[in-house]
């Protein structure tokens, strides 16, 4: 789902902007997240705490979308969405700190996942795509990382007390106000014929994806944050496939260290 999101918010990104992107997104989203919770009506959250930490995954979830959307604007997605994905490993580092166990075999592979998207991160780059800023594009997609940990972790924090479609709701609902509206007040809110399908299918599959790891995290915050942030494969496969982006030997070697390793910690949890 979300390695879906990140191919259709890169071309989207480039035709109206990182800021019109996220403000759509965030308003297909809601519409959709508006809809399930119709449909299956669960009682909603009344305890304060956990009110305050769906906000915090909210607004982090909200403002990570605004900081990868931008890089993804000016850097190719198989450089951007692995960086990206640190945010995983910043997740189970905080699940780990906050008292979550992990055993000897999940933390070493845990390590090693984290090392093949830094190999495909910082592996020199192949046939730069046009307007690409690589610097910047790296330093908004670390930003991103850290903000999406903490939404991660936010996220997962409540997830076996809370009903999904609410879990859901707070990024939506924080996107549209804080940053939808003002757009459209100020006329800067912008869409095309071309980019409408694009951010309407991330709309979607970002609801999705949030949906599916808010589950996982019941089971462990940890291992759920690792496994989701793998997006990056996807995206880079995407990226390969539907729009030309060719990687190094190095970038291959790391999405395959990720690949091995994902495929490990799956065997080892089971």
């Amino acid at each position: 789902m979300w390695g879906t999101s990140a191919l259709c918010s890169s071309r989207s990104s480039r035709m109206i902007g990182a800021w019109s992107v996220t403000a759509w997104i965030m308003i297909f989203g809601l519409a959709i997240n508006v809809v399930i919770l119709a449909v299956v009506r669960p009682a909603p959250p009344t305890d304060a705490g956990t009110i305050g930490w769906l906000a915090f995954g909210g607004v982090a979830n909200l403002t990570g979308l605004v900081l990868a959307n931008s890089a993804l604007r000016v850097g190719k997605v198989s450089l951007v969405a692995p960086i990206i994905t640190v945010e995983g490993a910043l997740a189970a580092l905080v699940a780990v700190l906050a008292g979550e166990p992990l055993g000897t075999a999940s933390a070493v592979l845990l390590v090693i996942i984290t090392c093949g998207v830094v190999l495909a991160a910082v592996a020199p780059e192949e046939r730069p795509v046009p307007g690409e800023q690589k610097g910047l594009a790296v330093s908004l997609a670390i930003l991103a990382a850290f903000v999406f940990g903490t939404s991660l972790y936010a996220t997962g924090h409540v997830s076996s007390s809370v009903a999904i479609g609410w879990i859901t709701l707070p990024p939506r609902v924080i996107g549209v106000v804080a940053l939808a509206v003002p757009l459209k007040l100020a006329g800067r809110l912008r869409i095309s014929r071309r980019a409408l399908p694009l951010v309407a299918i991330a709309g979607a599959v970002e609801v999705a994806g949030y949906a599916c790891y808010a589950i996982a995290a019941r089971h462990g915050i940890a291992i759920a944050a690792v496994l989701a942030a793998q997006f990056a494969v996807v995206s880079s496969i995407g990226a390969y496939l539907l729009f030309g982006e060719r990687l190094t030997r190095l970038q291959l070697s790391g999405v395959l260290v990720v690949v091995l390793a994902v495929s490990a910690l799956a065997a080892v949890r089971a």
